[in-house]
């Protein structure tokens, strides 16, 4: 009975010391945990290092192309087409003096006739008034007495005469002038762009006959903003003086075509809806084919680069070198990063054109770096994989 009692006291006590025990064990065996201060890892960027150049400053615009000379081929006088210019048809050539039209003369030349008889009527008339004129002075010389009256000189019967010559006169000279009205000639060499007559057909003086443009030259009109004036030497006052070259370019006959041409004058009023000004740019012999390139034809919708001003000192950066605070990323001969603000002159979708705030060797960040801070160290990357914009001086 002892027994049992001793192992009821006993075996809990036992048990309780195998816990305590085992637990001693298991907190004096475990591993004990080594505290480091963390590590920073120094961010590694890509750089280029930055030069002043020279920069043209071209500008950009766009324009449809129109001729030089556009005008209505309209008769002064009425009557038949006899005869038209073998390439009387929309989108014939003509050189400049050539016969387009030629109504029918005939009443024209019978007009010039009659005028020249009324001229040869008028002059019989006068010389018979001199003569009389002549005989009267005569007669009262010997039998008159005082001063003559102009009547009994007869000098109004004389002078109606001269003018009844001088109208017969003008007569003819009108006649002569309709008939040459009935030869309709190019004063220019052209291109017929529409007609609406043909042979034997009457037509009245006003009547449309063609719509006619020159082909000596084509002009195309270029806005330009206020801000892009300040890039390009244009001849904002003197009368058509030689301004900037300017390179044209469309998509044409199933390829990108290109045409050179220069800027000739400039129009006299900002547009009033816009604010824009207009430069008119000049292609000389738009039609003249050379190396495949085919002609500028009018009405086309071109892409136009405008030769500007070189400027010396300007930093050439890709876009992806500045934020949109306009703020870039330098690092200095210690490896420590700066935050600087640069003067902007012109932002192109390739580059950025800077004008101040940056210096000749300046190692800019172009990578590397998502939260920049003023003073953080940095490493440099060796061989950066990057293209940096370069000049274009066209």
């Amino acid at each position: 009975m002892m027994t049992k009692n001793r192992l009821k006291i006993g075996l809990p006590i036992l048990l309780l010391l195998i816990g305590v025990g085992a637990a001693w064990a298991i907190m004096a065996m475990r591993p004990r945990i080594v505290t480091q201060a963390p590590k920073t890892e120094v961010p590694l960027v890509s750089v280029i290092q930055v030069e002043p150049q020279t920069i043209r400053l071209n500008v950009h615009s766009q324009g449809i192309v129109t001729p030089r000379n556009e005008i209505d081929l309209i008769p002064e006088v009425a009557g038949k087409v006899i005869q038209l210019h073998p390439d009387f048809v929309a989108g014939g050539f003509f050189n400049r003096n050539d016969l387009l039209v030629v109504i029918d003369p005939r009443d024209y030349d019978a007009a010039i006739e009659q005028a020249q008889a009324q001229i040869a009527e008028a002059k019989r008339q006068m010389a018979m008034e001199e003569a009389q004129a002549d005989q009267a002075h005569d007669e009262w010389q010997a039998l008159g007495e005082g001063a003559p009256s102009a009547l009994a000189m007869r000098e109004p019967q004389l002078a109606e005469a001269r003018a009844r010559l001088k109208a017969a006169q003008a007569n003819l000279t009108l006649a002569r002038i309709k008939r040459s009205r009935c030869e309709l000639r190019a004063p220019f060499a052209g291109r017929l762009q529409s007609k609406n007559t043909g042979l034997s057909q009457f037509i009245q003086p006003g009547d449309k006959l063609a719509r006619i443009y020159s082909t000596d030259a084509a002009e195309i009109r270029l806005p330009l903003s206020s801000n892009q004036l300040g890039f390009l030497d244009l001849p904002l006052g003197a009368p058509r003086s030689q301004g900037p070259k300017v390179s044209l370019t469309a998509q044409f006959a199933g390829a990108m075509q290109t045409w050179e041409g220069r800027i000739v004058r400039t129009e006299g009023t900002l547009d009033e809806s816009t604010g824009v000004l207009y430069a008119v740019a000049e292609v000389q012999a738009p039609y003249q084919q050379k190396d495949n390139r085919p002609p500028l034809l009018s009405k086309l919708f071109v892409q136009a680069e405008i030769e500007g001003r070189a400027m010396q000192g300007l930093f050439v950066l890709p876009q992806l070198a500045m934020n949109a605070a306009q703020e870039v990323l330098l690092v200095d001969a210690t490896q420590k990063l700066h935050i600087r603000r640069v003067d902007v002159l012109r932002n192109e979708p390739d580059r950025i054109l800077v004008k101040d705030g940056l210096h000749a060797g300046d190692r800019l960040v172009i990578s590397g770096i998502d939260v920049p801070v003023e003073g953080m160290t940095v490493r440099v990357d060796a061989n950066p994989q990057i293209e940096t914009p370069k000049p274009d001086n066209r």
